[in-house]
């Protein structure tokens, strides 16, 4: 719950006298240790400096606001002028704002503004100082780069605008600010192209954003829900994250919207299309042809992550006359030596693959490749000595494994299918492996995320996106012919 007196904070003005003003604050803020608050009198006015320790640049403070009140105090100076040069003749910061509620005010300071507040006048003046500690740009972690830019996103919001808009140097990208999370109050920036994006789409994600009322939002997975209409009914995540800036580039270029969370590596693109999973940006810079190669292996593996195993099990249970003699024999008798069905082996070797991947992901990286060697070669070769599981089907699962590394945006989907095709494909066969895959596509086929069709351009066909699902178009065709979002709707 929150204290008696926060839902009335943003309602509650500050005074005429500073000596109130200052307890009202330090009030709010319950004498926190790291609220500086620094008196000093010019003239006869008393005037004070607050800011928050670690959130303010005690540097730029100094240069900006302590010298030239400094400056100040050796001159024959009036109240209101005092108050006149803070407010509207220095040039302390770039980005200064006048408040008179403790709300906005203590907001700004925890944003990292120093105000300052002078005695006589019911508003304190704030500066945009920020000085905090933040993680430098760095090479991308969970999207590696090929060719291309070997930046990444970081925590602080403000560089990873600066990001995009280094690359687009249009002014019509556009970034609104707004906040949301009942205590965190965390900065949300949303960003577009003017002309390109949908207003009525940006003008939806903002109301879903600002209407929010969770008290803290930490990362983009508890906004997705907000902003994700099928978040509830497709089997696929109809957002995609980046951490790549040129990623988020395209994407604007194409109409699409950005959504950065102050504190995260990352941001939110919407909305996308199931063929965006099997671009990346490493196809522009390769030849049409080559990148039209790599695209059908992304499809490939798709459907090896997919359908291998529980294809696997339908065909060695229920259709073995598919296999020339000679490896139906090999198949038969190497499961003959096992002492469990088929399929609980197939979910046995995919659940411990899946326990040890977690365990390579969360473990440091130092010990995470040897947790990787240690599951592949040591228990992978004892399971198959010991008879738990076939030879064969080690190889179907380490095939499976790879291709699903192929698509990293869709892996958390694409684990949890291979079940379901293993149990439809062991107690079906191919009629269960049919049922499954049909009401897959229905389950595609019905999400729609702001009016943009989840399988477009295939359903509805959309001719002019068609060759970019399968084949990357030339850059002098991209010179006479662009597509946007909007154009799939």
């Amino acid at each position: 719950m929150n204290p008696p007196y926060f839902e009335e904070l943003n309602g509650t003005h500050l005074e005429n006298d500073l000596n109130t003003n200052l307890l009202l604050i330090s009030t709010v803020l319950g004498d926190s240790a790291d609220f500086n608050k620094i008196i000093i009198n010019i003239n006869g006015t008393g005037c004070a400096v607050l800011s928050i320790e670690g959130m303010a640049s005690t540097q730029l403070m100094g240069e900006l606001i302590y010298q030239p009140l400094t400056d100040l105090a050796v001159q024959k100076i009036t109240r209101e002028e005092l108050h006149r040069f803070v407010a509207e003749g220095s040039l302390m910061s770039a980005d200064r704002q006048s408040v008179d509620q403790i709300g906005k005010l203590t907001e700004l300071l925890f944003s990292g503004f120093a105000a300052v507040v002078t005695d006589g006048f019911a508003e304190a003046v704030c500066f945009g100082i920020q000085g905090f500690e933040k993680r430098a740009v760095s090479l991308p972690e969970t999207e590696q780069t090929i060719s291309g830019a070997r930046d990444s996103f970081n925590e602080s919001l403000r560089t990873n605008m600066s990001l995009v808009r280094r690359r687009l140097k249009t002014p019509a990208l556009r970034f609104k600010l707004l906040q949301a999370g009942k205590l965190s109050r965390t900065d949300i920036s949303v960003a577009y192209i003017e002309g390109r994006a949908d207003p009525e789409t940006v003008d939806i994600v903002q109301q879903e954003l600002m209407s929010i009322e969770l008290d803290t939002l930490l990362n983009s997975g508890y906004i997705m829900p907000f902003i994700d209409r099928t978040y509830g009914q497709s089997f696929f995540s109809a957002l995609i994250v980046t951490e790549r800036p040129d990623v988020a580039c395209a994407a604007l270029n194409e109409g699409k919207i950005l959504v950065f969370i102050d504190g995260t590596p990352e941001c939110i693109m919407l909305p996308t299309v199931f063929a965006d999973n099997f671009r990346t940006m490493d196809d522009y810079s390769q030849k049409p042809l080559f990148a039209a190669f790599s695209r059908w292996l992304k499809y490939l593996a798709f459907l090896l992550a997919v359908f291998l195993p529980g294809l696997y099990a339908a065909l060695v249970t229920f259709h073995p006359e598919v296999f020339p003699l000679k490896l139906l024999l090999n198949l038969a008798a190497a499961e003959e030596a096992t002492p469990y069905p088929l399929v609980v082996e197939i979910a046995l070797l995919l659940v411990l693959f899946e326990v040890m991947r977690e365990a390579g992901v969360r473990l440091p990286k130092a010990v995470g490749g040897a947790v990787s060697i240690v599951g592949g070669l040591i228990i992978g070769d004892a399971a198959v000595k010991s008879g738990l599981v076939s030879q064969p089907l080690l190889i179907v699962v380490g095939i499976t494994a790879t291709a699903s590394f192929v698509l990293p945006s869709l892996y958390s989907s694409l684990s949890l299918l291979r079940l379901i095709f293993v149990l439809a494909g062991g107690l079906g066969g191919l009629y269960g492996i049919a049922v499954v895959s049909l009401l897959l596509v229905f389950n595609i086929a019905s999400a729609d995320q702001y009016g943009a069709a989840f399988t477009s351009p295939l359903m509805p066909l959309k001719t002019h996106g068609f060759g970019d699902i399968f084949f990357r178009p030339d850059f002098p065709a991209l010179q006479t012919r662009h597509t946007t979002i909007a154009d799939r709707k």
